[in-house]
């Protein structure tokens, strides 16, 4: 983020009383307006690729990868390192990493794929005549998960349609968490290119 940093004001910076340095006040901040970034006319969304980063992004879609502080600020990215989707193999390193302590032997990632993470109770509910279905998942805790049971069940509705409510359960062990909440985060907003220049001058404008 080399030139997005030159544009910050400077301030005085000091290690002790005899060494004072002049320095970019990296402090400041800029932010899009959240009805601004919900407005379909400026903004589009994008899932985000294995392979992909701000700077590819940025040279993709607005020539310039030196832009990618657009597409992290336009998303509330404060840390790439972590708010950013980590390609599968990274992935997999970090689950090694993060559960090796509970491991033992094994892989972290094998550890996290046989433990279970969290429980759900599934209720699934059908109206016939339409096959119109919605579907509702509510997390609980073990004791509860235990005692539910699969089960089906049709009722006759005051208006005299037909409703099947199933249950079921499910569980989420720790390697699928991950894999979820790490591709939770592919799905971002793109300010649309023709907008791009504006931007660049209301940010140099307002963090001078």
């Amino acid at each position: 983020m080399s030139k997005y940093f030159n544009f910050f004001p400077q301030t005085l910076y000091t290690l002790d009383s005899k060494n004072v340095d002049v320095v970019n006040n990296i402090t400041s901040r800029f932010n899009f307006e959240e009805n601004f970034k919900e407005n379909s006319a400026v903004a589009y969304e994008y899932d985000i690729k294995d392979g992909d980063t701000p700077e590819i992004i940025a040279k993709k879609y607005y020539d310039d990868s030196e832009r990618h502080w657009i597409v992290l600020l336009f998303n509330g990215i404060i840390d790439p390192q972590f708010d950013w989707p980590m390609q599968y193999d990274t992935l997999i390193k970090f689950m090694n990493e993060k559960y090796k302590e509970f491991s033992g032997a094994q892989l972290g990632s094998n550890w996290a794929k046989s433990q279970i993470h969290a429980y759900y109770k599934i209720q699934k509910r059908t109206i016939l005549s339409t096959n119109t279905i919605t579907i509702d998942k509510f997390e609980v805790d073990a004791n509860t998960y235990n005692v539910f049971v699969n089960s089906t069940n049709t009722i006759t509705l005051p208006d005299s349609q037909s409703l099947k409510i199933e249950i079921s359960k499910e569980t989420q062990s720790y390697y699928d968490y991950e894999i979820e909440l790490n591709d939770s985060k592919r799905k971002i907003k793109l300010l649309k290119p023709e907008f791009v220049r504006n931007v660049e001058q209301e940010f140099r404008r307002v963090i001078a």
